[in-house]
């Protein structure tokens, strides 16, 4: 039977690419983001792929709205059927010292990185659990394990996903709902681009890999954290 998976963030960089991957292997994919223009790009590359054997549905949603994120899932489901996998991708990163001020700033990556995967796990929890298996992957980064002079919120927003993940792990145990953790460090992204670094970035499709990796496990196996770096 065919998988559905939601990924948010997928207008660019690793939300496209792991959306790209999953229907390249056969799952049908929502696409979820803020930029309609982009979404429908994918959806329509994704869809005229004669090698893809998995169907793209771009649904435009502001993962920091409840409302909107819960008619975001039900949609998904009445396409493409029950949700086997949500991917929580979409994430803002900003730079705003503490001592700056900067509260919009702040609001906005609370908003977004938290109660936005808050909202998306808690949108297609209930049916998981009814049907006794699903898996739920969060994108966290490094910065949810270090924090640097300029990234003090967005490490706290990062470190909260890491939380939310290894708590979830123990709520869901002996469930049949699986919960995996990622941690991306540098990724060639439009998030990242401006920034100056001394090595190769990752891109984004070494992170889907990733995914792809903890999707394919056995239902028995759990691949609760992986973290990924630049050499």
């Amino acid at each position: 039977m065919t998988k559905t998976a939601i990924v948010t963030g997928a207008s660019s960089g690793i939300g496209k690419a792991i959306a790209q991957k999953l229907t390249s292997e056969g799952v049908n994919v929502a696409l979820v983001a803020r930029r309609q223009e982009k979404l429908a790009v994918i959806e329509r590359e994704i869809n005229e792929n004669s090698s893809n054997s998995g169907k793209a549905l771009a649904i435009p949603t502001d993962v920091s709205n409840r409302n909107e994120v819960e008619s975001m899932v039900h949609e998904a489901r009445n396409k493409f059927g029950p949700i086997d996998i949500y991917i929580n991708n979409a994430g803002v990163m900003l730079n705003a010292l503490v001592t700056e001020g900067q509260v919009e700033k702040w609001d906005q990556m609370i908003d977004v990185n938290v109660k936005g995967v808050l909202y998306g796990i808690h949108a297609v929890i209930p049916s998981m659990l009814q049907r006794k298996k699903g898996h739920i992957i969060n994108i966290s980064s490094v910065s949810g394990l270090e924090v640097t002079k300029r990234s003090t919120v967005y490490s706290a927003t990062k470190f909260a996903v890491r939380a939310i993940s290894m708590g979830l792990e123990k709520e869901l145990a002996r469930t049949g709902v699986r919960v995996t953790n990622i941690s991306p460090g540098m990724v060639d992204t439009d998030l990242v681009r401006r920034q100056v670094v001394d090595r190769k970035m990752l891109e984004a499709y070494d992170i889907a890999d990733a995914v792809y990796y903890a999707i394919r496990q056995p239902d028995y196996v759990n691949v609760n954290e992986i973290t990924i770096r630049p050499v």
